[in-house]
C-alpha cells in the first residue's frame, strides 16, 4: 500500500505552506523532486528550499527527472503520452524507493485542484493496479498570490469571473458571460489577440518569489511593457510563471461587457 500525498506548495515561498502541509511532509517516508532541465533548475532549488526549512525529522528526498512533453503534433494527444510517461516515471520510482510500501508525498506548485495534472497522473497509477491512497493538501494558488500582491478583489460585486487559459483565450476569445477573466499557463501573451479598449490588467510574474515582478493598468497602456517585461525576465531567469486577471469595462444598463 503507497500513502501518496499531494501537497500544494503555493509558489514556492516557504510562508504560503499550511499547517497540514508542513505535517504532510513531516510524516512521509519519501519525498520526490522532479528535475526539469537546467533551464528550470531554480523551481528544483525552491523545492529543494522548502524541504530543508520544513522538515523536523529525517525523511529520504529523492531527485528524479521528469519526461518531456513532445512540442510535435496533437496538443491533447502530446499531454496525454506526457502523462502517460509521468506515470511510469513514478511507478519506477516508487518501487525503487518504496518497495515494501510507505507514505510518498510529491510538492505540487499551486493547488493539486486548479490547472494541475498531478491527481491526473496519480489515477492512471490507480487504474494499473497499484493499490494507491491519495491525499489531497491545498495550497495557496497563483491567483490568489496575484489579486494579493496587488492588493484587489478577484470578483466583481455579485458578478462572475472566469478562471481560463493562454491557449483557451487565443483560441476562443473573451469568454461569454462575465467581464473578469483570470489567465492561467499564457505561454505568449494571448491578450495581445485582444481588442484592448476597455480592458484594465493586473498581471504578475513569479508571484511570491523574491524576484516577483508586477504591471497593472489599462491593457492599450501597459500591453508592451508587460511582454517586454516578460521576455526579458524569461531570458533571465531561464523560465517564467506569470498569471494576469483582466476587468473588461461595462457598456450597457445590463453589465455586459464591451
Amino acid at each position: 500500500m503507497i500513502s501518496l500525498s499531494l501537497i500544494g506548495i503555493g509558489t514556492g515561498n516557504p510562508d504560503h505552506l499550511t499547517m497540514q502541509a508542513r505535517r504532510a511532509m513531516n510524516g512521509a517516508d519519501l519525498i520526490l523532486l522532479p528535475r526539469k532541465g537546467e533551464a528550470k533548475a531554480d523551481l528544483l532549488d525552491l523545492r529543494r528550499g522548502i524541504c530543508v526549512q520544513v522538515l523536523e525529522r529525517p525523511v529520504r528526498v529523492v531527485e528524479f527527472d521528469l519526461p518531456v512533453r513532445s512540442a510535435n503534433g496533437d496538443y491533447l494527444g502530446a499531454v496525454n503520452d506526457w502523462h502517460d510517461a509521468i506515470a511510469r516515471t513514478w511507478s519506477r520510482e516508487i518501487a525503487r524507493n518504496l518497495p515494501q510500501g510507505g507514505h510518498l508525498a510529491l510538492l505540487v506548485w499551486g493547488d493539486p485542484s486548479l490547472y494541475d495534472s498531478t491527481l491526473r497522473i496519480a489515477a492512471r497509477l490507480q487504474d494499473d493496479g497499484m493499490d494507491l491512497g491519495i491525499e489531497v493538501v491545498p495550497g495557496i494558488t497563483s491567483v490568489q498570490a496575484l489579486t494579493a500582491a496587488h492588493a484587489i478583489a478577484l470578483n466583481r460585486l455579485a458578478e462572475p469571473f472566469v478562471v481560463t487559459t493562454g491557449r483557451q483565450l487565443r483560441d476562443r476569445g473573451w469568454p461569454q458571460g462575465t467581464n473578469v477573466v483570470v489567465v492561467m499557463l499564457d505561454g505568449g501573451c494571448a491578450f495581445e489577440t485582444l481588442e484592448p479598449e476597455g480592458i484594465e490588467i493586473w498581471w504578475g510574474a513569479y508571484l511570491g518569489m523574491e524576484h516577483e515582478a508586477l504591471i497593472h493598468g489599462p491593457l492599450p497602456e501597459v500591453a508592451n511593457r508587460i511582454v517586454e517585461a516578460r521576455k526579458a525576465l524569461r531570458e533571465r531567469h531561464g523560465w517564467i510563471m506569470d498569471t494576469y486577471l483582466m476587468h473588461r469595462t461595462f457598456n450597457d444598463q445590463t453589465g455586459a461587457g464591451g
